[in-house]
């Protein structure tokens, strides 16, 4: 008699946790592809702040050139 009902109590007790873990395992892969999405908006952004960076630097670098070019020329 014992045989059947170990197997039973398993299934009882055991299928419910089983059932939770796959909802906790859902909300999970949710929050990460949200996650994830965060991250590629912020790379984006952080891209472009990269190239204003460099573009203002760049620019820098050539309002000296023509500076020091115009001081050449002047002496």
């Amino acid at each position: 008699m014992a045989e059947w009902v170990v197997p039973i109590l398993v299934a009882v007790i055991g299928g419910p946790i089983v059932v939770l873990v796959q909802k906790l395992r859902e909300e999970n892969s949710s929050q990460h592809a949200e996650a994830r999405d965060l991250l590629h908006k912020v790379a984006y952004k952080v891209d472009k702040v990269d190239d204003k960076l460099d573009n203002h630097i760049e620019w820098h670098l050539t309002k000296t050139r023509r500076k020091k070019n115009e001081n050449k020329e002047s002496l």
